[in-house]
């Protein structure tokens, strides 16, 4: 054992042990006796070969004088020597400073203290050093090297002084503000909102160095700030100026010519089932009854493929958007209105070209025949989910089309319960939604419904999914899979399901987790159970929290969270990218003929999983904003609430009846000292034994409410419930 030590010692030199010794500690000075005891060197000449050898590696530049006879690597060299302490990740950063590091592959984030984290800021791509590993303790690292700026625009607060002035980011995990000169103002005055733009970061300077680039306008003015969440997120305001020049000579109506070899479903009973405030109709559903008693359902897909062609202005800046965007009081579409609300938009009374999957469905509800073709259709009424709703509930039963709704909608029902039976997984988030006046303020809160009249659209759509890339996701056949694009769902991390599964006994539920049978069917059950309880939305949100992610892919691995082997999205290319690629994807291999290689259908992929992404942040941020902005003039209300979370600074709630969520900061629970006891999702009191545990139903009072930070602060009151 030693000998083979002493030969895997010996079969460096002398220098490159000691510069990989010192490559693996970058940080640290050493003297050449801590040189020698670390390299195992205990003979008096052989130290003194240590001195000699460190006087020719410092004169080589490799290493420098930290101090007086210490010595250590220079930095530009501790990649060369040493590539395995490296890795590369994205930066996920913290107000405070503190920031982790999430490399791609990696079995766990790499934490990097305050002072190591350089220059790097929230969502840079990086190159970190990792700290040996400490027992018990997470990974450590710091960050040596910016590889890419996640961006290098930002939107906030101007405060302007007598020599200087900064930018104060609206968003909370930005640690530094941008130092602006009094010169590259560009007109704004203090207290306005601004985007401004790094323009360096000198090297002994704390804080980086920019320039305002355009004034947005007043804090608190809505149209102000909904432009600047769109902008924190990187997310356009209006379209180029060559997009709109082609969009001109778009013609206002389908063209005659673009009926020819199509299928024509004009005269077939045909639908659009939408929010009643939607505009675009990228959806609609065709009914009749077979000779064989079976029932063929349409499903029309608005053809946007027709009209947006590859490589066009129009085309480019849909794939670079990949999503439309949902603001609260706005929609920001992946394509210009002529094209989403007008040609490509399926409303009443107006032939539109489609793409349509035909489906044979028997009385099992198994799909015996189906096939899919370029059409034309002519949609006889366009409904919202209300109207439907109301003749599913038997609340309109002089409705004309009532028949075909509801011979869609017991067909949805069977398909779904199916689906169940299969292993689906019955996941079904809230959303909050306002009724704002005119000028944006919110005047009322509430939750959207997610009724019958949803599910029966749902259905329809998941199976078109699911049968567009089951059929087309392989050669015709065969089972060679060929470039596709795929909407997938990996398995959830067993570790999050064992938290979830502890979380969720801490409030009194079960949740068995033995296989991935039981798993299913112990969700869907948790998830029933809690359906009309107080804590609905807090386990739903966790359990969503525990799944992964579904992105896009080029792989097909599957869709857990449905259940199904083969699934992508096909029927929404309206607002969504990636249904427009299928449907191109979809029409070239109908001909036989190829289209593009996986590798670039992957980069698109990618580009599409991070838009939409960064959509649902700003979405999110809308709702936030607008939370904050419905509570800022309910100072001093009591409201009754349930605690959503709880961390070291505080316990948060989120109150029943406008669906916002504050915290109790830990110092305004002044009765005792409070600890988080994160083992049991609780703060206890030190000397008392009060318990806030998360869960728990408790009364508030709005403190206070920080409409720029979207923050609100609560009291608790005494008077439990």
């Amino acid at each position: 054992m030693n000998k083979t030590i002493s030969d895997k010692k010996n079969s460096f030199s002398l220098k490159e042990r000691i510069i990989r010794l010192m490559a693996h500690n970058p940080f640290r000075a050493f003297n050449y006796r801590q040189l020698s005891k670390q390299l195992g060197i205990t003979d008096k000449d052989m130290r003194k070969k240590v001195q000699k050898v460190l006087s020719k590696i410092l004169a080589e530049g490799i290493i420098i004088e930290d101090k007086r006879g210490k010595y250590r690597l220079d930095q530009k060299y501790i990649v060369e020597f040493s590539p395995d302490t490296y890795l590369e990740g994205i930066v996920d950063m913290k107000k405070t400073g503190k920031a982790y590091v999430i490399v791609d592959g990696y079995d766990e984030d790499i934490f990097i203290e305050q002072g190591n984290t350089g220059k790097a800021l929230p969502g840079d791509l990086v190159k970190v050093f990792l700290f040996p590993k400490r027992k018990k303790r997470k990974r450590e690292g710091q960050i040596t090297e910016v590889i890419k700026r996640n961006k290098t625009r930002f939107v906030g607060r101007l405060e302007v002084g007598k020599q200087y002035a900064f930018l104060i980011p609206d968003h909370d995990s930005m640690p530094v503000d941008l130092f602006i000169p009094l010169n590259s103002l560009n007109g704004a005055i203090s207290g306005e909102k601004v985007i401004a733009e790094i323009t360096d970061w000198p090297d002994k300077a704390r804080n980086p160095f920019g320039q305002v680039l355009k004034v947005l306008g007043k804090p608190g003015d809505n149209n102000v700030e909904m432009q600047s969440i769109l902008l924190e997120y990187g997310l356009p305001l209006e379209f180029p100026d060559e997009v709109l020049e082609e969009v001109k000579n778009l013609p206002s109506s389908v063209p005659f010519e673009a009926a020819h070899l199509r299928e024509n479903f004009k005269n077939v009973k045909t639908f659009t089932i939408d929010p009643k405030d939607a505009k675009d109709f990228d959806d609609a559903l065709s009914i009749q009854e077979l000779p064989n008693g079976n029932i063929s359902v349409g499903v029309h897909i608005a053809d946007v493929s027709y009209f947006v062609k590859p490589g066009s202005a129009i085309d480019k800046e849909a794939m670079n958007r990949a999503t439309s965007v949902y603001l609260v009081d706005r929609v920001v579409p992946m394509l210009p209105e002529k094209l989403s609300n007008g040609l490509c938009s399926l409303v009443p009374n107006e032939d539109r070209l489609a793409f349509s999957v035909m489906l044979e469905i028997d009385d099992e509800m198994v799909v015996r025949r189906h096939w899919v073709c370029r059409s034309i259709i002519n949609s006889d009424r366009r409904y919202t989910y209300e109207e439907v709703q109301k003749v599913i509930i038997g609340e309109e039963k002089e409705d004309p089309n009532a028949p075909e709704l509801l011979t869609l909608n017991n067909i949805a029902i069977k398909l779904r319960k199916k689906r169940f039976h299969s292993g689906s997984i019955n996941m079904e988030s809230t959303e909050v939604r306002f009724l704002l006046d005119d000028n944006g303020k919110p005047i009322d809160v509430y939750i959207r419904e997610h009724n019958e009249s949803h599910q029966l659209v749902e259905e329809f759509m998941l199976l078109a999914n699911r049968t567009i890339a089951k059929s087309f996701g392989v050669k015709k056949n065969t089972k060679t899979p060929r470039p596709f694009v795929y909407r997938v769902h990996d398995e959830p991390n067993g570790e999050k399901i064992g938290t979830l599964s502890k979380l969720v006994h801490k409030l009194g539920y079960r949740l068995d987790a033995l296989n991935r049978e039981s798993l299913n069917q112990g969700l869907n059950k948790l998830l029933t159970e809690v359906k009309g309880k107080g804590e609905q939305t807090l386990i739903e949100r966790l359990t969503l929290r525990a799944m992964a992610k579904a992105i896009y892919t080029t792989e097909n691995i599957g869709h857990y969270g449905l259940g199904f082997s083969h699934y992508t999205h096909f029927t929404s290319p309206i607002r969504r990218y990636p249904d427009l690629l299928v449907h191109r994807l979809v029409w070239e291999y109908m001909g036989g003929r190829k289209y593009l290689n996986q590798t670039e259908l992957e980069e698109l992929c990618d580009h599409a999983s991070i838009m939409e992404r960064r959509a649902q942040e700003a979405e999110r941020a809308s709702v936030k904003y607008k939370q904050a902005e419905y509570m800022s003039d309910k100072i001093g209300e009591v409201f009754c609430g349930v605690i959503s979370g709880v961390s070291k600074w505080g316990v948060f709630v989120e109150m029943e009846t406008s669906f916002c969520e504050g915290m109790i900061r830990m110092h305004d629970l002044d009765d005792d000292f409070y600890y988080l006891d994160e083992e049991n999702y609780q703060v206890t009191g030190q000397r008392h034994g009060n318990v806030f545990r998360l869960g728990d139903k408790i009364k508030v009072r709005v403190k206070h409410v920080d409409i720029n930070a979207r923050k609100i602060d609560l009291q608790l009151v005494d008077d439990f419930y």
